[in-house]
């Protein structure tokens, strides 16, 4: 069976879910093979071997570690061309991305982006023009490289015994031309990852400035809270947490849309949602085209009187 290799998304150590639901993709093609790049890799060798993930590369030259992207996707490269795997999967981060295109260029290889479900036989599902259309892809050219948006798949545990190897690459000058001079750790919320969560609520024009109600809500689901351009533009709600074509794309098992009307713009970074509700006092909001579930009312009304009826169903 041929390996799958699968780029480990993580933060000193701790693996990302969307590592996980890549290795139950990685499943369906072959045998699961991580790829670790930086430090931290005892802590994330048990996460990886409890996802299915039969082989784990370890790459922990500080050259890597030290720079941008660039060497990253070199060393991927050279892992490539000594392994010939049957695919690669990376996950849709911007980071992801880059490897991914970087990566292509190097092997001479297809790469096909922001899939929403991969088949045994490497033919992908994305999901284009703002939603409307599905597309299925094969890349025919070379290992097919592919990088899969997150919440995409149900993470499945497949316990097992995960080797470990440790990778020397060898990286070029020029892929360290740009060096990172200084991190600063994002400020905690104590909500999920917006890229990662389950549950979305996200707000817009019509908060008015006001996320005390959407956060409330947000927080009684365990939901992460997004935001519109609109409300991001106007300095309401910070730039991370913008949803849309030129914010972030998520694809939650629950969106809900808050005071959001429903422009192209933000349908492109949402409209993959397992389920929509939206929540807006114009009956003839866009949004509502989209919606699973709509509440025609004032967000300021509704949000309030759904918090508390979950409340007091929790006890």
């Amino acid at each position: 069976m041929s390996e799958v290799l699968v780029l480990v998304d993580h933060v000193d150590g701790a693996v990302r879910k969307a590592t996980t639901e890549l290795l139950t993709i990685a499943a369906r093609v072959g045998e699961p093979s991580a790829v670790y790049i930086g430090t931290g890799f005892q802590d994330a060798a048990a996460t990886l071997a409890r996802f299915g993930a039969v082989k784990a590369y370890r790459i922990e030259s500080p050259d890597l570690t030290a720079h941008l992207v660039a060497p990253s996707a070199e060393a991927l490269a050279q892992l490539v061309e000594r392994t010939q795997p049957a695919a690669v999967l990376l996950a849709s981060t911007a980071d992801g991305k880059e490897i991914a295109a970087r990566l292509a260029l190097k092997i001479d290889s297809g790469l096909i982006t922001d899939a929403v479900d991969v088949d045994a036989d490497l033919v992908t599902t994305q999901s284009v023009f703002a939603g409307a259309y599905s597309v299925r892809a094969r890349v025919s050219r070379g290992t097919p490289i592919i990088t899969v948006k997150a919440n995409s798949v149900t993470a499945q545990e497949r316990p097992g015994e995960c080797v470990d190897e440790q990778f020397t690459a060898v990286i070029s000058p020029g892929a360290m031309s740009a060096r990172i001079t200084g991190t600063r750790p994002r400020q905690k919320s104590g909500r999920p990852d917006l890229s990662e969560a389950a549950i979305v609520v996200a707000g817009g024009r019509g908060t008015n400035g006001d996320f005390g109600p959407v956060e409330a809500f947000a927080d009684t689901l365990g939901a992460a809270v997004g935001a519109s351009r609109a409300a991001v533009d106007a300095g309401w709600y910070p730039h991370a947490n913008q949803v849309g074509q030129t914010g972030k794309s998520v694809s939650p098992q629950l969106y809900v849309a808050v005071g959001i009307s429903g422009a192209i713009q933000h349908r492109a970074g949402m409209q993959t949602s397992k389920t929509i509700v939206a929540v807006n006092k114009d009956a003839d909001a866009p949004i509502f085209e989209l919606a699973d579930f709509g509440v025609v009312g004032d967000l300021f009304t509704v949000l309030p009187q759904a918090t508390t009826l979950i409340e007091q169903a929790r006890g």
